[in-house]
């Protein structure tokens, strides 16, 4: 599987800083680690960048290219700073991400054509968030057909389903993983993709590995392509390398009902088995749920 590095994002205590005051120092530190840690790619999150975005994500990709040849994904809502991202880039690049926002279509979807870049298919719509994963189906096929017509191929698109907090709504949960049961039947050929931590914001930063964890080993039943996560989670690194085999077994068997012996497993099994009823809705989630 894929791992996209979250790390470099201008929400960052550090790298924020470092961003408005173009300091490579700190980002290049964390580039190199990121780069370390085993993930494939490096995605680079400058947000809005409302003022001077195009010099900035210019800068921030050169800065990063100096000590990594990772391939880049590319995240910011400012298409001109998108572009500039996009011609600085020695490989082919990743643009996060492409909603069916019409000003968002009009923009971004040229620029993924002419610089033969992959794209993030994200399903927000005109009206926001997919209520089901019927509606996920929805705009994902409005999406690909939109991208082939400026001659994008499936190849380059990259569907994200949008995962949602567990904390908020557990039916989005639900929603995302029939949606992914679905996708290489309605979209053939295109990769799939998620923002793993998603799931676990707003939980307690002690317990949001687990959730992530589960979440992705769970999307792994579905053929999941990739994942932007974070990179310096090892146990997370393993299971996308395929290390951790028994664990993904085990994640698998509950979700088609099995209902293992807690007594019988190890504190880790345990945990993910108690992470998958939170995430199928069978158990409600609270703070407490790994202690019950």
């Amino acid at each position: 599987m894929i791992l996209v590095g979250e790390n470099i994002n201008i929400m960052s205590q550090t790298i924020g800083p470092a961003l408005r005051q173009k300091d490579p120092q700190p980002i290049q530190e964390l580039a190199r680690a990121e780069t370390e840690a085993g993930v494939s790619w490096l995605d680079l999150n400058i947000g809005p960048a409302r003022k001077a975005g195009d010099e900035l994500m210019s800068w921030l990709v050169n800065t990063v290219q100096e000590v990594t040849n990772l391939p880049l994904s590319l995240d910011t809502t400012n298409p001109v700073a998108m572009e500039a991202g996009l011609k600085a880039c020695q490989r082919k690049a990743l643009i996060n991400s492409v909603s069916l926002q019409p000003e968002r279509l009009e923009k971004v979807l040229p620029l993924v054509k002419q610089y033969n870049a992959s794209m993030i298919g994200l399903l927000w719509g005109v009206e926001g968030m997919p209520r089901d994963a019927n509606e996920r189906c929805l705009l994902a096929v409005d999406l690909i057909y939109k991208a082939n017509q400026l001659g994008i191929p499936n190849e380059n698109i990259w569907i994200d389903p949008i995962v949602t907090p567990v904390s908020v709504e557990i039916n989005q949960i639900t929603a995302c993983f029939e949606f992914m049961s679905m996708l290489s039947d309605i979209a053939p050929d295109c990769k799939s993709i998620v923002g793993l931590s998603n799931v676990s914001n707003g939980t307690p930063a002690h317990l949001r590995p687990y959730l992530n964890r589960t979440c992705l080993a769970m999307l792994m039943k579905y053929g999941l392509y990739s994942a932007i996560a974070d990179a310096f989670d090892p146990e997370l690194v393993k299971l996308a390398r395929g290390e951790m085999p028994q664990i993904v077994e085990l994640v698998h068997r509950v979700m088609d009902g099995e209902s293992p012996d807690l007594s019988s497993l190890s504190q880790q099994e345990r945990n993910y088995v108690k992470t998958v009823r939170v995430l199928t809705g069978q158990s409600l989630y609270s703070h407490s749920w790994l202690e019950i």
